[in-house]
C-alpha cells in the first residue's frame, strides 16, 4: 500500500499543516500515511470560513441543500474501493464488517438524513387570547449554526458522516476533527466535497490530538457554537468543562459498560451467536458492545462452554483476507490498555476461561495489535474490570437466578448506553428491556439499527440523542412564533 500525505480542508482547498505525524496500519505496523497537524491559526480560519458561509448555506432552500447530501453519498459509494482501503488501512478491521458495514452506513447516513430534513413539519397550536381571539403559535427551527465535529477512531466513516450529515442537512456549517488515529476516510470525504460542488467554507476538516491542539483548538473557539463528540467519558468531561464559560450546547455519546441478560427459556443457539457478535465484533471497540454477561443459572455452565467455543472459532486474520472474523485492535497503544486489564482481572480473582493475551502468528501479523478474544468468570460484581469500560474483545459471564436479580445486576453501573434481553418470552422481554437504564435495550437481537430511531446514553454514556427527528434537539434553535389573528 502506498504512504499517502494526509492534508487539512479549510474554505475549499486542502492545505499543508505545521508539522506531520505518521499513522500506521496496526495489522501489520507499516506506515499508511503522514498527517498535516492543524495549528491553531488553521482551525481559526476554519471557523472563520464556516461562519462566513453560513448564512447563504442555511438560506438554500431544502432540496437544493439536501441535494449536497445525496451528492455525497453518491461519491462515497463511486469511490467504494478507495473508502474500504483507507478504512482498512487506519483501522485494520476485516473486509467484510467494513465492506458491509461501516462505508455502505456512511453513505446511508447522508440519505437518511436528507430524506428526514425533507420530510419535516412544524408543531403549531391555536391559542385562545383573553379578547376572544385566537393567535397562531407555531415552531421555527434555525440552523444552530457553526458545529464542532469530534469523531473517534472505532468506527471512523460511520461515526464521522453520523454528525456530519445532520449538521449539514439542518443548515449547519462544520469544522471536523476525526480521531488522529484514523484520520484517512474523513480526508476521503473532504475530496468528494470538493468533487460535487460542495460550497466552500461549508464543510472543513482539520487534524490533530485533543489537548494543544485541533480538538482543544476547537471545543474553546468562541466562534464555535456547538460541540457533537464521540468517544471517551473523561474527555466528554474535558470538554464539557471547555465550553462551559460560553453555555453552549453539546451532543456527547460516550462510554459503556453495556450488559447482555440471558434467560434459561432463551434461543440457546440464537443466544450464544447474538453475544459472541456483541462480544466480539470490531475487536469488541464498539460502544454498543457487551462486557458484562448474565446467564440464568440452569443455563449457566452451558453457555460458558458453547461461548468459549465461538470465540476459539474467530480467526486472527489479515484485513483483506474474506476468512477473517477479527482483525487487530486499533493500535500498539490501545492494545497496551487491554492488555492491562487482561492482567488487572486476574489479580481481581477471574477465570479465564479463553485468550488472556496476545497471538503469534510467526509473520507480519506479529508486528500488529492482535489481541485474544477473552472470557472471564469468577469476578465479584466490585472489582474494576466489571465497573471499567474495557473496549476491547473481551465479556465477564456471571450467573443470576431470578429476573429482579439480572435488572439490578445489569443497572449496577454508571454508564447507561445499551443492553440486550435474550428471551422467548416476549412480555419478559419488552418488561425487562424498559426496565434496562439505558439508551437502546435490544430483544433477541443486537446492533439493529434503524436511522430513525433515537441514539444515545445516559449517566457516563453521554448527553442527548441523535437519529432521525431527534436530531434537530442538537443541531437546530428552535422559535416559537405568535401571530395574533
Amino acid at each position: 500500500m502506498s504512504v499517502k500525505t494526509l492534508r487539512n480542508f479549510i474554505g475549499g482547498r486542502f492545505e499543508d499543516g505545521i508539522r506531520t505525524f505518521d499513522k500506521l496500519n496496526p495489522a501489520n505496523g507499516e506506515l499508511v500515511a503522514h498527517v498535516h497537524e492543524a495549528s491553531r491559526d488553521q482551525v481559526n480560519a476554519a471557523v472563520a470560513a464556516a461562519r462566513q458561509a453560513l448564512p447563504a448555506w442555511a438560506a438554500l432552500p431544502v432540496n437544493q441543500r439536501t441535494d449536497y447530501l445525496y451528492a455525497l453519498a453518491d461519491g462515497i459509494e463511486r469511490r467504494f474501493d478507495d473508502f474500504l482501503a483507507a478504512e482498512i488501512g487506519d483501522t485494520g478491521k476485516p473486509v467484510g464488517w467494513a465492506g458491509q458495514i461501516d462505508i455502505p452506513r456512511g453513505a446511508a447516513n447522508f440519505r437518511a438524513f436528507a430524506e428526514i430534513a425533507r420530510t419535516l413539519d412544524m408543531e403549531s397550536f391555536m391559542t385562545d387570547t383573553p379578547d376572544g381571539r385566537q393567535a397562531l403559535n407555531y415552531a421555527y427551527r434555525k440552523p444552530l449554526g457553526v458545529v464542532g465535529v469530534i469523531s473517534p477512531w472505532n468506527l471512523p466513516l460511520l461515526l464521522f458522516t453520523w454528525k456530519v450529515a445532520p449538521a449539514l442537512a439542518f443548515g449547519n456549517t462544520v469544522v471536523a476533527k476525526p480521531s488522529e488515529v484514523t484520520p484517512s476516510t474523513a480526508t476521503l470525504l473532504a475530496e468528494v466535497a470538493a468533487e460535487v460542488g460542495l460550497p466552500a467554507g461549508v464543510f472543513n476538516v482539520v487534524h490533530g490530538f485533543g489537548p494543544n491542539s485541533a480538538g482543544e483548538f476547537i471545543t474553546t473557539h468562541p466562534d464555535i457554537d456547538g460541540i457533537t463528540f464521540t468517544g471517551e467519558s473523561a474527555t466528554g468531561s474535558t470538554i464539557m468543562k471547555a465550553v462551559a464559560p460560553g453555555v453552549k450546547p453539546v451532543s456527547f455519546e460516550l462510554g459503556g459498560k453495556n450488559a447482555a441478560l440471558v434467560f434459561e427459556d432463551a434461543d440457546f443457539d440464537a443466544a450464544v451467536a447474538g453475544v459472541a457478535r456483541s462480544v466480539f465484533a470490531n475487536c469488541g471497540q464498539v460502544c454498543l458492545c457487551t462486557e458484562r454477561v448474565y446467564v440464568q443459572r440452569p443455563i449457566y455452565d452451558r453457555f460458558v462452554a458453547a461461548l468459549k467455543l465461538e470465540a476459539e472459532k474467530l480467526v486472527l486474520g489479515r484485513p483483506m483476507d474474506t476468512a477473517t472474523t477479527m482483525g487487530p485492535l486499533v493500535s500498539h497503544e490501545h492494545r497496551e490498555k487491554v492488555l492491562s486489564y487482561l492482567r488487572l482481572a486476574v489479580e481481581e480473582g477471574a477465570t479465564v476461561v479463553t485468550g488472556g493475551g496476545v497471538p503469534t502468528f510467526g509473520d507480519e501479523r506479529d508486528q500488529g495489535a492482535y489481541i485474544q478474544p477473552t472470557i472471564w468468570t469468577g469476578l465479584p460484581e466490585t472489582a474494576r474490570c466489571i465497573k471499567e469500560e474495557v473496549f476491547g474483545p473481551v465479556c465477564h459471564i456471571a450467573p443470576f437466578d431470578t429476573e429482579e436479580e439480572a435488572i439490578r445486576l445489569a443497572n449496577d453501573t454508571h454508564y447507561g448506553l445499551a443492553a440486550a434481553v435474550w428471551t422467548t418470552n416476549l412480555t419478559r422481554g419488552h418488561r425487562v428491556a424498559q426496565a434496562m437504564q439505558v439508551g437502546l435495550a435490544w430483544v433477541n437481537c443486537w446492533f439493529l439499527r434503524d436511522l430513525r430511531t433515537p441514539f444515545g446514553g445516559s449517566g457516563l454514556s453521554g448527553i442527548g440523542r441523535e437519529g432521525g427527528r431527534h436530531s434537530l434537539h442538537f443541531y437546530t434553535e428552535p422559535t416559537n412564533v405568535c401571530v395574533k389573528l
